[in-house]
């Protein structure tokens, strides 16, 4: 998701505050990249959890990803205040697609935005299945709200 396309943050239905930790800092001072994308995967299972309306189970898998794709916007230092903020954008018949943006809690400055195509799956087979319904009705419904906590 390019920064300039980031839908306004009242559009995203879900937040989670994300600790920093002294390790996930490079050498330049700065988060290191990676560590984004497990910021994102946090605000995702909590994101699942409000909109499905029910605890992860975490040894059912339903979908997996398919593409992420990640825009840096400005880095992250250690102290800074942050929060992961998720939306679901798509629902269509095997996949839907997660809007995500990491942002500065007090300035609200966008620091990095992410596209997620996720595809839901037999776990026997590893063949993309119809969305079930408990998701396609959960991702549904949030999709209708604005940014609660």
């Amino acid at each position: 998701m390019d920064i300039k396309t980031v839908p306004p943050l009242s559009e995203f239905s879900h937040s989670i505050d994300v600790q920093i930790r002294f390790n996930d800092v490079d050498i330049l001072g700065h988060l290191n990249n990676t560590v984004y994308f497990s910021f994102f995967d946090t605000g995702k299972a909590y994101f699942f959890e409000k909109a499905l309306n029910r605890k992860m189970e975490w040894r059912k898998v339903e979908c997996v990803i398919a593409n992420i794709d990640c825009a840096y916007h400005s880095p992250i230092y250690f102290g800074e205040q942050i929060e992961v903020l998720t939306r679901c954008s798509h629902v269509g018949e095997k996949s839907f697609v997660l809007q995500q943006v990491i942002v500065e809690k007090s300035t609200r400055e966008v620091k990095a935005a992410a596209n997620t195509v996720m595809v839901s799956i037999n776990p026997d087979t590893k063949e993309a299945v119809v969305v079930p319904h408990h998701y396609r009705k959960g991702l549904e419904e949030s999709m209708q709200t604005h940014a609660t906590k």
